[in-house]
C-alpha cells in the first residue's frame, strides 16, 4: 500500500538532495568564468599567469630601426708628403670612405605614420631603414629630435599601422609588472619582462632633463628607442638606457617616461623642435649640508645660487641667495621636478614665485622667457 507523503514533505527532500550540489555547481561555474575573463591567463593552463595577451597588443607598434652613416677617414699624414708620393708614383691618392652601420629600436604613435625613437639612434645618420613587425619595411624621415631628452620623431609612408594604446603616467608604480620590447643586437624582435623599480630618477647626467622609469627588465644595445610597456601592453616609456660595467644588462635599465615622450612628441610635430619655458637661475635644493651653509632652519626650497644678467628672473628681481618656496602656490622641494615645470611652461606665461629673502617672505610675477638652445635651466 503506498501512502503519498505530504507535499511539503517531499518538497524538503528536493531540496536536501539537490541543493547543495547545485549550489556547489554554480559557485565553481562562477570561479571559472572569471578566472577566464582575466587577461593575464593562458587557457591551456588556466592556473599559469601570463602575459602574452599584453605583448601581442604592443608587439605590432615596435619596430626595429637600421642607421648608417658615411665616415670620412683621414690618410695618414705620410701619403700627403710630396717625396712620400713620388717615390709612391701617385699624386692623387684618394681619401678613404667608411660606413658605419648601428640599430636601435622605435614606437609608432599614431596611425599616420610617426614613430618615437632616441635620438642617440639615429643622430647623423645618413640613411634611417624601419622594419615593421609584420615584416614591411620603408626609409624613415627625421622630423625633428630633440637632444636633451635623447628623443626624436621619424615619419615613415605606410598604411595600416598600429599605434601604441599609452597608459595614464600617474598610473605607474613601483612593483609595477612591465615588458621591454626592442631588437637586442639586431637578433630581432625580443621582450624581456621585469618591474618598475624607481620612477624619477635624475642625477645621472646622461641628458638635460631626466625623469627616468627605472626597471630590472633587461635592456641590451638595440633595445634603445623601443617600449617598456604595462601588464596590459599599454605604452609607460621609451628604452633609452642602462648602466653597466660591461655593456651588458645587469638589471639597471631606465626609459624615459611617457608624459615627456609625449610633450616632445607634440611640441617636435607642431614646432619642429621643442619649445620650452626658461627662468634663468641656477638653484640648489635645501639639504642638510646648504641649510647648514646658509644658517637655515628646516625649509623645503631651492636656494638661487646664479642668476643670468637680464634673464627673467633677474628682471623680476629675484636675487643670488632667494630661496624659492613655491611656484603658482605649489610647493618647491625638487630642484628636478621645479626645472620640468618651467621647462613646460609657455614661454611668454606669467607665473607666481613666492620666496624667502634675509628671513622674509616675497612674491614676484615673472614672464617665462624662451629657453635659449645653448642653456639647461
Amino acid at each position: 500500500m503506498n501512502i503519498k507523503k505530504p507535499l511539503h514533505t517531499r518538497w524538503k527532500n528536493i531540496v536536501r538532495h539537490y541543493f547543495w550540489p547545485v549550489l556547489t555547481g554554480l559557485l565553481l561555474a562562477t570561479l571559472l568564468l572569471q578566472l577566464n575573463r582575466t587577461p593575464s591567463t593562458n587557457p591551456a593552463t588556466p592556473f599559469i599567469v601570463s602575459y602574452a595577451d599584453a605583448a601581442q597588443i604592443a608587439l605590432p607598434s615596435v619596430v626595429n630601426i637600421y642607421t648608417s652613416r658615411t665616415i670620412h677617414v683621414e690618410n695618414h699624414p705620410l701619403l700627403k708628403d710630396p717625396l712620400f708620393k713620388h717615390f709612391l708614383n701617385n699624386n692623387g691618392i684618394r681619401q678613404r670612405d667608411k660606413i658605419e652601420r648601428s640599430l636601435g629600436s622605435g614606437v609608432i604613435i599614431s596611425s599616420n605614420g610617426y614613430v618615437l625613437t632616441n635620438n642617440h639612434v639615429i643622430d647623423e645618420a645618413d640613411r634611417i631603414r624601419v622594419l615593421l613587425a609584420d615584416g614591411r619595411e620603408r626609409l624613415a624621415t627625421v622630423i625633428g629630435s630633440d637632444a636633451p631628452t635623447d628623443l626624436a620623431v621619424l615619419k615613415i609612408d605606410l598604411d595600416d599601422l598600429t599605434p601604441a594604446i599609452f597608459a595614464n603616467p600617474k598610473t605607474i608604480r613601483i612593483g609595477d609588472v612591465v615588458l621591454a620590447i626592442g631588437n637586442p643586437y639586431g637578433i630581432g624582435q625580443t621582450v624581456t619582462q621585469g618591474i618598475v623599480s624607481a620612477t624619477g630618477r635624475h642625477g645621472l647626467q646622461i641628458n638635460t632633463y631626466e625623469k627616468y622609469i627605472q626597471t630590472d627588465a633587461a635592456i641590451n644595445t638595440g633595445n634603445s628607442g623601443g617600449a617598456l610597456i604595462n601588464a596590459y601592453g599599454q605604452l609607460i616609456g621609451i628604452n633609452s638606457g642602462l648602466y653597466s660595467k660591461t655593456g651588458g644588462s645587469n638589471g639597471i635599465g631606465f626609459a624615459i617616461p611617457i608624459d615627456i615622450a609625449s610633450y616632445v612628441f607634440e611640441n617636435i610635430v607642431e614646432h619642429g623642435e621643442v619649445v620650452r619655458g626658461w627662468l634663468g637661475i641656477s638653484a640648489e635644493e635645501i639639504t642638510p649640508s646648504v641649510a647648514e651653509a646658509f644658517n637655515l632652519k628646516a625649509l623645503r626650497g631651492l636656494v638661487l645660487t646664479d642668476i643670468e644678467p637680464n634673464g627673467p628672473a633677474e628682471k623680476a628681481g629675484l636675487q643670488i641667495g632667494d630661496i624659492i618656496t613655491h611656484i603658482d602656490n605649489t610647493s618647491v622641494g625638487n630642484g628636478n621636478i621645479g626645472m620640468h615645470k618651467i621647462a613646460q611652461t609657455k614661454p611668454g606665461t606669467h607665473i607666481h614665485i613666492q620666496a624667502i629673502r634675509k628671513g622674509e617672505s616675497q612674491d614676484f610675477l615673472v614672464e617665462i622667457g624662451l629657453r635659449p638652445k645653448n642653456k639647461s635651466d
